[in-house]
């Protein structure tokens, strides 16, 4: 059984900060070939699809295609406030590895 990714209530506020949903886009998680390490996360603000999963919270959604979901089980999706920047960050328990930007991985 596939468990869905979960997103924080800080992930949450700062789509709301931005106001991605009165623009009614939602952001959107997914995983492509590529990268250093053989996939890589694609994080944009997108319309969402009929056929995605959808993350609800705060007003704000976060959506996930069909083919990404199985890479995205019990992952948690973040937004992380640092000194080198501000992001959306996954925390993804299938990576067996992942390249030091946080953007590409391998399973």
């Amino acid at each position: 059984m596939q468990l869905p990714p979960k997103v924080t209530e800080r992930a949450f506020e700062r789509l709301a900060e931005i106001g991605a949903g009165a623009e009614g886009k939602a952001l959107r998680v997914a995983v492509e070939g590529g990268g250093c390490s053989g996939f890589q996360y694609d994080i944009r603000l997108d319309s969402p699809s009929d056929d995605d999963l959808v993350l609800e919270g705060k007003g704000e959604k976060v959506v996930v295609d069909a083919v990404s979901l199985p890479f995205l089980t019990e992952a948690v999706i973040d937004f992380s406030e640092e000194l080198i920047g501000a992001r959306f960050v996954i925390e993804n328990p299938n990576a067996t590895s992942a390249c030091g930007c946080g953007t590409s991985f391998s399973i």
